[in-house]
């Protein structure tokens, strides 16, 4: 861990977001960081309570001065996205997040930093750690598996909260204040096909891999139009099957639901006799695919190997009915919100494609801030791929959260930063799936405002955060802090 992290000003929460990711947090194995941030409030002599879900609630008096100020619940979650490069040795399970400073930022080695939302985490640790901060009663709010299916705002009861006011830590701008998110919909698909044996001889074995591209976070970069490694793997296998008689060993592409695939490689068998016309092909795509992804994807690479010829293929009639079926999978924007200025409002990420020894899996994530249309998307999707004979499940739907630009925090919030920073934030909803929506069903009139420091590359290796954008947002909270409104 280098010691430049710790240094950095304001230093209490540099350090909390460095001893944070010490821990290894992958969603869905929450159980080392849920230890940790108990113990953190417990050693601090605080009110600590895990729920059923494995949410943590911190609860901390206001100082000295605020006691009759609105009690507000600020929340983050504990999960990070685990993303490494491929050539990168590092084990999540075991390792912390090894960071290092490259100018006004904070990047990972080769991994995920976590700044999404450990950021957000380190904030709210170092308030209740400290002792000349001014603030309201404080409900510190750390849920559980946000990035893989948000069971822990979904397993949150009504009832063990009393805030009027909640502030969400989970927004990647600092300039924006986010009061409106999409809801979402895991697709899974999943079944077995036959397999056929290849040919003793006159085939050919080829590993092609389609890696470098910039990747990132499935709804809030999704409308920068970058590469889908599983959508130009398929439209290269489907045209190779097609016209070179080549047959599929395996294809796999593609991780988490939430983020936007990278890479994907595939083992094919070729006929010799179509080897140099197949070698040409993919030279050709290789140009085609760089050129097309030049701005948005600039490090993308199509590599071709030789390997040893597979002995089990997909059968021929099996692997031209999927690959159809993932290309009539709409990937990337659907529909723009006619109602919000530069908003999409509908998304589908085809996340991960696993074919491999007679078993196939195909995970997708639909967005959307209208309920109705993000089912009708889902069910379009799930239909291609029944017809694949697939078995399909949409499972984990969450609501999205509706705005409300009136609420009194905005208007508090919105006028502070005007104030500070002598420009307008940016008031807007997001087509990310915050917490909001899930936790305001529990607790509808709690009003809630997303915000938080500049973060890039979220959900990808590339993932970094900006130095002086969090002293801005550190700045920023401490204030409105300070400004939170007298009981009613």
């Amino acid at each position: 861990m280098s010691t430049e992290v710790r240094n950095l000003e304001p230093k209490a929460l540099w350090n909390n977001f460095a001893d944070l990711n010490a821990v290894p947090r992958p969603s869905k194995k929450e159980e080392r960081v849920i230890r940790f941030i108990k113990e953190f409030g417990q050693n601090l002599g605080l009110e600590t309570y895990e729920d059923e879900t494995g949410n943590v609630i911190i609860k901390k008096p206001a100082t000295k001065g605020m006691e009759n100020r609105q009690i507000v619940a600020i929340q983050s979650h504990l999960d990070m996205v685990h993303q490494k490069n491929a050539d990168t040795e590092f084990d999540f399970d075991t390792q912390g997040i090894e960071m290092y400073v490259d100018g006004d930022w904070v990047k990972a080695n080769g991994t995920t930093l976590g700044a999404d939302n450990g950021m957000g985490v380190a904030s709210i640790m170092t308030l209740l750690a400290s002792k000349d901060i001014a603030h309201p009663p404080i409900e510190a709010l750390f849920t559980i598996d946000e990035e893989t299916g948000m069971t822990g705002a979904m397993g949150l009861k009504g009832g063990l909260l009393d805030a009027s006011i909640m502030l969400n830590l989970d927004t990647e701008d600092d300039h924006e204040l986010t009061i409106g998110c999409a809801g979402g919909v895991d697709i899974t698909a999943t079944g077995k096909y036959e397999q056929e044996s290849t040919p003793s001889e006159g085939m050919k074995g080829f590993k092609l891999t389609i890696k470098g591209l910039t990747g990132g976070h499935s709804g809030m970069d999704i409308y920068l139009g970058r590469g889908n490694a599983n959508k130009l793997m398929n439209r290269v296998l489907l045209q190779v099957v097609e016209q070179f008689g080549a047959s599929i060993a395996l294809i796999d592409g593609g991780g988490l639901r939430n983020a936007i695939p990278r890479e994907s490689f595939a083992i094919v068998a070729v006929p010799v006799a179509e080897e140099k016309n197949f070698k040409a092909f993919v030279e050709e795509q290789k140009s085609v695919l760089k050129s097309e992804h030049a701005t948005t994807d600039p490090n993308l690479q199509v590599v071709l190997e030789e390997t040893s010829t597979p002995s089990q293929v997909v059968s021929k009639d099996f692997i031209a009915q999927l690959l159809r079926a993932i290309y009539a999978c709409p990937n990337g924007i659907y529909r723009m919100s006619p109602d919000i200025q530069h908003l999409v409002q509908t998304s589908n990420n085809l996340a991960r494609v696993l074919v491999k020894e007679g078993e196939f899996t195909l995970l997708c994530l639909t967005r959307s801030s209208v309920d109705s249309e993000k089912m009708d998307l889902a069910r379009a999707i799930k239909s291609a791929f029944e017809l694949a004979g697939a078995s399909v499940e949409l499972n984990g739907s969450y609501p999205g959260w509706m705005p409300k630009p009136d609420a009194t925090i905005v208007k508090l919030m919105s006028d502070i930063y005007r104030s500070k920073f002598n420009e307008e934030p940016d008031v807007n909803a997001c087509h990310a799936g915050l917490e909001c929506g899930i936790l305001g069903a529990n607790y509808p009139e709690m009003e809630m405002i997303s915000f938080g420091p500049n973060i890039r590359g979220a959900h990808s290796p590339d993932e970094k955060v900006q130095i002086s954008s969090v002293q801005k947002y550190w700045d920023f909270l401490l204030e409105t802090l300070q400004r939170v409104p007298e009981k009613v």
